[in-house]
């Protein structure tokens, strides 16, 4: 079964920043590159669309997301009968846990040492 794709508004957006991000940074090209990488990784879920990490399982947590890392990026996406959604893109140094789930991930030593 093939899957239809679809990307949330926050998706959209959060791709298009990182296009124009990267171009300022690197070029036009390694933009389009990287976002390409992303969205043609994001494709692959509709053929397979497990191949994301279960976080229920991973986490202990009643969720239906599923976590894809593609390009220094977390995308996060569930299945709603015959379509997949990536509701949530977020780069790696991003605390997704504690954004998405209000799981933070960071210890009270840290907390206390970095006076956050």
């Amino acid at each position: 079964m093939k899957y239809q794709l679809e990307y949330s508004q926050i998706v959209r957006r959060k791709l298009k920043f990182l296009k124009l991000y990267l171009s300022e940074q690197y070029g036009e090209d390694f933009a389009k590159s990287a976002v390409k990488r992303i969205t043609d990784r994001a494709r692959d879920l509709q053929e397979n669309p497990d191949i994301g990490v279960d976080l229920s399982a991973k986490y202990e947590i009643d969720t239906d997301f599923r976590e894809l890392f593609v390009n220094h990026n977390h995308l996060f996406y569930y299945k709603d009968k015959d379509t997949i959604i990536v509701a949530e893109m977020f780069g790696e140094k991003e605390d997704f846990m504690y954004k998405l789930f209000g799981i933070s991930g960071r210890t009270q030593e840290s907390i206390d040492y970095w006076g956050e």
